[in-house]
């Protein structure tokens, strides 16, 4: 059984920073690319950020430069640090493990900037 576990998020202040992990289980890990994706309230799912199995990674332009998206083969986790974050970060982010046809999905944790 597949499972993508997210952890991290909570509610911080304009300009703070949180390290979202992600763990999985029932894959091999080391064979999946690994994204992150956040959903806004009243808005659709857009993708935050990704890791390939070589290690490169890839960043939407609204967080390029203040998100820093990583893995760790060994311990089958990804990780998202976020810093300097903005009201507009606010959300639910979600990790993704892709490889072929497979695709699957975590349940999600909250993030809020505000003051």
């Amino acid at each position: 059984q597949v499972q993508l576990v997210e952890s991290g998020g909570g509610l911080v202040h304009p300009g703070g920073s949180l390290r979202l992990s992600c763990a999985a289980s029932g894959i091999i890990f080391g064979a999946f690319t690994m994204g992150w994706y956040r959903q806004a309230p009243g808005q659709q799912r857009e993708w935050i950020a990704t890791i390939f199995t070589g290690n490169t990674p890839a960043y939407a332009g609204a967080v390029k430069g203040r998100f820093t998206v990583s893995r760790n083969n060994a311990e089958n986790t990804a990780y998202l640090q976020m810093n300097n974050l903005k009201p507009e970060d606010t959300g639910v982010y979600y990790c993704n493990a892709q490889y072929g046809i497979n695709d699957y999905w975590g349940q999600g944790t909250q993030v809020t900037v505000s003051s």
